[in-house]
């Protein structure tokens, strides 16, 4: 426990069963993991931007739209072999890695067919919502909240949310479904935020900081940056 990553808490929150250091050195892996793979992804997005060829070649041909497909559906791919090894090093991180920039590519793909200022404003709203809630969960689960009692609910909202995009794919209902679809997935990913944050305080185990990173990101890659959030 006085090993190199191990990083002391000056209080541990309720309802854990591990020692104070090692939930803190949890919860401080997890949060540089997706400040890395938020890192990278802006990367990629800021080059799928201002490189215009990228857009172009996946809109211009058959192969770019099969390869535009591919690369949506890829990162759920590679969430069964890292379900897998997750705890398994270094094989969770090299998976990790192929998972961030499968996501990031993806993210930059939506991003260069999107306008910058819709882009910068969902960012702002984002940050603003991750930070609040965050810091709002760690409070609560000071004084002995818990929001186990989400998951349900959020799984259940999460189920009807994909039920009415592809609706929306097959039977557009226009720009008022656009927004009606944007506000309810910003309400349920912003559910996700204090129920996520509350399980890595008060549940999950050490040893799996490479997995929490992999179940927030995957629950809705293109709503990384809350594009879905801004009308």
């Amino acid at each position: 426990m006085k090993g190199g990553d191990v990083e002391a808490g000056t209080a541990e929150p309720k309802g854990t069963t591990e020692s104070p250091e090692l939930r803190w050195a949890l919860i401080r892996k997890i949060y540089v993991v997706l400040c890395l793979q938020l890192l990278l992804t802006a990367a990629v997005a800021v080059v799928f931007v201002r490189v215009r060829a990228i857009p172009h070649f996946f809109v211009s041909s058959y192969a770019g739209l099969g390869l535009y497909i591919f690369i949506l559906i890829f990162p759920f791919i590679v969430t069964f072999p890292l379900h897998f090894y997750r705890q398994k090093h270094p094989v969770n991180l090299l998976l990790l890695g192929v998972f961030t920039v499968a996501i990031s590519f993806s993210v930059g793909l939506t991003c260069a067919f999107t306008s910058g200022k819709v882009i910068l404003e969902a960012g702002i709203l984002t940050i603003v919502v991750v930070l609040s809630l965050t810091a709002y969960t760690f409070w609560a689960a000071r004084r002995g909240k818990d929001f186990s009692f989400l998951g349900p609910f959020l799984f259940a909202s999460l189920m009807i949310l994909l039920v009415f995009g592809f609706i929306q794919i097959f039977f557009p209902l226009g720009k008022l479904s656009h927004m009606i679809y944007g506000a309810l997935a910003a309400l349920i990913f912003s559910g996700y935020i204090v129920y996520d944050t509350g399980s890595i305080i008060k549940r999950y185990k050490y040893d799996k900081h490479v997995f929490l990173p992999l179940l927030s990101r995957a629950s809705n890659p293109v709503d990384e940056f809350g594009i879905l959030m801004s009308p």
